[in-house]
């Protein structure tokens, strides 16, 4: 089971969440769908909930702050050390800070941007507070990836602001791994692989130990199948969309690389 406790390095996606307009209908969604239980955050974190399995952070779930809040969507956060400095090598770069740096308690330090093709993610510079505690095990997060407008130049920012390298997997398309100090942490590939006229954004994979039922299980919990299972050398993929209008990703391993 893997569990980190310490903080994640520097450009590493180090945590997610999703605010929704239904937040007790879309909390409910996911318990039902990976078994995830809550910590509820008092007034002044706005009713954020932290998700958690067997007692360990996976996720956050917050309620929308107003009812012409942005669509529902998971946000990736990056782990960093300084959520100023980096804001400000982001903007160098071409993308763009919508909301500064902001501390959160004593939790931590977060901040939302966008590369220099338009896709938002956020920062997360960690006090107490370090990301998620759980992760590649059903119900965890198992992948982050940003899907670009502009392949070469959403490459050319995440390797200017965070030092990213890559390799190149796509066999003919537009994507590949991000590598830091030599570890694989994530994907970059061209937002046009996920439907024509999809805009930029980050994606996120939770993993679960079968597609096919999970995929079933979202359907009656009041999800919707976006893409039914396809098989990758990854293992088993599938875009589900939860009860918010937000999607994301799951990810059953293959047997010969077990979660």
């Amino acid at each position: 089971m893997p569990i980190k406790k310490d903080a994640w390095p520097e450009g590493t996606p180090a945590w997610v969440d999703l605010m929704a307009l239904d937040f007790e209908g879309t909390k409910a969604f996911y318990a039902g769908l990976f078994g995830w239980q809550y910590e509820e955050g008092g007034p002044e974190f706005g009713g954020y909930a932290t998700a958690r399995l067997n007692g360990l952070a996976v996720a956050g779930i917050g309620p929308a702050q107003s009812e012409d809040a942005p669509p529902s969507a998971w946000t990736t956060y990056l782990a960093t050390d300084d959520a100023a400095a980096t804001a400000t090598r982001i903007t160098a770069a071409g993308g763009q800070v919508l909301m500064p740096a902001m501390t959160i308690g004593s939790f931590g330090t977060m901040a939302v941007v966008t590369d220099s093709t338009g896709g938002v993610f956020g920062l997360w510079q960690s006090g107490e507070h370090k990301g998620v505690d759980l992760y590649n095990e059903p119900g965890g997060l198992a992948w982050n990836e940003a899907m670009v407008a502009d392949y070469q130049a959403g490459m050319d920012f995440y390797a200017a602001v965070f030092g990213y390298t890559y390799t190149d997997i796509g066999q003919g398309m537009d994507y590949s791994t991000i590598e830091l100090n030599g570890r694989t942490v994530a994907g970059i590939g061209a937002a046009s692989l996920a439907g024509e006229g999809v805009p930029p954004h980050w994606r996120t994979y939770f993993a679960v130990a079968d597609a096919a039922a999970t995929c079933a299980k979202a359907t009656e919990l009041g999800g919707q199948v976006v893409a039914e299972p396809w098989q990758t050398t990854f293992g088993t993929m599938a875009a589900i969309g939860g009860p918010d209008g937000e999607m994301f990703c799951i990810n059953q391993a293959p047997p010969e690389r077990p979660i």
